[in-house]
């Protein structure tokens, strides 16, 4: 009765219904995880509040401790949420969205990190965070920070470089040797750029009817780049900075990297003179960024030109140094190699699109391209529109 009490006083009500899910249209199933995020996000809430009052009364390491004994949760898991409950308290507007379901648990704790670095526009992310994405936000929150420091973002870089870590242990659980760190986004992009020039190396050298996993090809090639360092010549390793020009007051302004994160000013100076920078003017004028019909795959500069357009997969938002130059018209059916039927897709998103009828799209107000999945089967009968009938499962049966 007491639980029961405390539920309705925060309006907290978890209703299961008794359908069977895979007897629910899509529609409805959409509309029911909707009900559930919003639950979630209001106990989110209600937790971070328990938390925050153990923590005031017995101290931080007793809260920690009931978070481990009474829910099971790892020591990073119980530290981590004792440490956002604490910030939640200075973020008014982020802790009443969340408890009222309005924001996600994910977003919230981005607004609170980013909290925890510098000043921020608490007002301004909590409304962005009731519509956009997380990945999206998570831009939202690193551009936020950057417009509200009174530094250029240079404190937000030396707070990050101070967190910088690293773990290689053996796994008790699996056996296996595991290696894993955390770097500032400077760092993280000079590492993030060789090691996916090293992965296209290998790529490149697989027998195509036998191909590595991504991911077991990205341990091969960590595993080189540290044992085998002089194996191979990873080429394409030059960091892409990104920069508008000031022509009234000639300098550079606004620099980035490739996929947005800013960069403070002392620091492109800094890569300036140590970095092997790619510099680059694309000018349809005086470089020849369309090449039709002559080759099938994309030039360096063409690469270059698109990893500066969309930043990074059009579909998912993987890094762009993993991407594939792909057709919007299929080079089989006559498209050319010209940069406006050009998009950058990684390995899952290209199978979707040459293998499971995704289709390329474009935005005609922001002109950016995307990837969306086929049509939705019919709830009633299981048969879709867009795969021909030897392909409906139900048709199958």
């Amino acid at each position: 009765m007491a639980d029961e009490a405390l539920t309705r006083e925060f309006e907290v009500t978890v209703e299961v219904p008794e359908t069977d899910p895979t007897e629910m249209s899509g529609a409805e199933r959409r509309v029911a995880l909707v009900s559930v995020g919003r639950v979630e996000a209001q106990l989110a809430g209600w937790k971070s509040r328990l938390i925050r009052a153990e923590r005031e009364q017995h101290g931080e390491e007793a809260a920690e401790r009931v978070l481990r004994d009474e829910l099971q949760s790892s020591r990073r898991e119980a530290s981590r949420d004792v440490k956002t409950s604490t910030q939640f308290a200075e973020l008014p507007a982020t802790s009443a969205a969340l408890e009222t379901g309005l924001i996600p648990p994910g977003h919230a704790r981005l607004i609170a990190r980013a909290a925890s670095e510098g000043p921020i526009d608490e007002a301004v992310l909590t409304e962005a965070a009731k519509r956009e994405s997380f990945d999206k936000f998570a831009k939202t929150v690193r551009r936020n920070q950057q417009e509200m420091s009174e530094d250029d973002g240079q404190s937000i870089l030396d707070h990050q470089r101070q967190k910088r870590s690293a773990k290689a242990f053996l796994s008790r659980e699996s056996g296996m040797f595991v290696l894993s760190g955390e770097f500032d986004p400077m760092t993280g992009a000079r590492i993030d750029t060789v090691l996916a020039a090293k992965e296209r190396e290998l790529w490149n050298a697989e027998d195509p009817r036998a191909r590595r996993t991504p991911r077991q090809r990205m341990a091969d090639a960590l595993a080189e780049l540290i044992l085998e360092p002089g194996k191979g010549k990873a080429k394409g390793t030059a960091l892409m900075v990104v920069a508008d020009y000031d022509v009234i007051n000639q300098e550079l302004v606004n620099a980035r990297l490739a996929d947005g994160t800013p960069i403070p000013t002392a620091e492109l100076i800094r890569l300036a003179c140590e970095a092997d920078l790619l510099p680059g003017v694309f000018r349809a004028a005086t470089q020849e960024m369309n090449l039709g019909r002559k080759r099938r795959t994309a030039s360096d500069l063409q690469r270059a030109a698109l990893i500066y357009r969309d930043k990074e997969c059009i579909g998912c938002g993987t890094s762009a140094h993993r991407c594939f130059a792909h057709h919007v018209r299929f080079w089989n059916n006559g498209g050319p190699t010209d940069m406006p039927n050009l998009v950058l897709v990684c390995n899952k998103c290209h199978h979707n699109i040459h293998d499971e009828h995704w289709e390329v799209t474009q935005d005609p107000e922001s002109m950016r391209f995307n990837v969306e999945p086929p049509p939705d089967p019919f709830p009633d009968t299981g048969v879709d529109s867009y795969r021909p009938s030897q392909c409906n499962p139900i048709l199958l049966s």
